[in-house]
């Protein structure tokens, strides 16, 4: 039997962690008083980069029985700029190493929008290449590098699938985003994309328009994810109201639909 796994990502408490009035232990320490099932560390409030910080939180996340589903970094690959790509593919490196020292099994990486004037040919093309040069690196250090359907280039799953078959690697796969296909067959995209997905963000709805939002069907999420063999983690990352209020309400929403 599956058993899909609801986590959350730092990304989620976004606001307090700004501002500082959480840092990456509360956060933690707040996935364990809701119950969930593991966490993911979306990296982009780091106080620290030495390894011994990130085994701190490793040893924290594993006495809350908590496991590290995904770590979090944003890049963009579809810069006409060869030496701005270069450091984008140095920070996947990075990000590599980080997920390594915290036991991450996965680094969530972005493809990037596509400037005006570059052709959505050109793009993939630079997305493809970033990715193969990262490949052994991930290899390496044990982690998959996933890419979300974020917009721009990963638009549409047709683009999201195509990149993940020409780098056509067991290293590179999809973190799927369930409310980042903003169109109204959005759950078509998600039908191509979910065979790739080894991760999942949990988002409460799907901006269509300027001040149009639907709610997701879970359990038409459930069914889809479920006939794609999908045993991961579904990720809240959550947009809505204070998250102190509102990820306990979603997480218990996905709780009754998926335990």
């Amino acid at each position: 039997m599956k058993m899909i796994k609801i986590g959350c990502a730092a990304y989620s408490y976004r606001d307090y962690l700004d501002d500082g009035r959480m840092k990456y232990e509360d956060f933690i320490e707040e996935a364990y008083k809701i119950g969930l099932d593991g966490i993911e560390l979306t990296l982009y409030w780091l106080p620290s980069k030495e390894k011994s910080y990130f085994r701190t939180l490793k040893r924290l996340s594993i006495s809350r029985g908590l496991p590290i589903s995904c770590a979090g970094i944003s890049t963009n690959f579809c810069d006409p700029n060869p030496l701005e790509r270069r450091r984008n593919i140095e920070a996947v490196k990075r990000g590599l190493e980080i997920a390594h020292e915290l036991g991450a099994p996965c680094l969530r990486v972005f493809g990037g929008y596509i400037p005006e004037g570059v052709s959505t040919s050109d793009a993939i093309n630079w997305v493809v290449e970033s990715i193969k040069s990262c490949i052994d690196y991930a290899e390496e250090n044990g982690v998959v590098i996933v890419m979300e359907n974020h917009g721009g280039i990963t638009s549409r799953a047709n683009d999201v699938t195509k990149i993940v078959d020409l780098v056509d690697s067991p290293w590179f796969r999809v973190n799927l985003d369930l409310g980042n296909y903003r169109t109204p067959n959005y759950y078509e995209e998600i039908v191509k994309t979910a065979p790739y997905a080894v991760h999942v963000h949990a988002k409460v709805s799907v901006h269509l328009e300027k001040d149009k939002r639907e709610a997701i069907d879970y359990q038409r999420i459930k069914e889809i994810l479920l006939s794609n063999g999908y045993n991961g983690f579904l990720s809240i990352e959550y947009e809505e109201e204070d998250p102190k209020i509102g990820v306990p309400k979603f997480a218990k929403y996905l709780f009754s639909i998926f335990c």
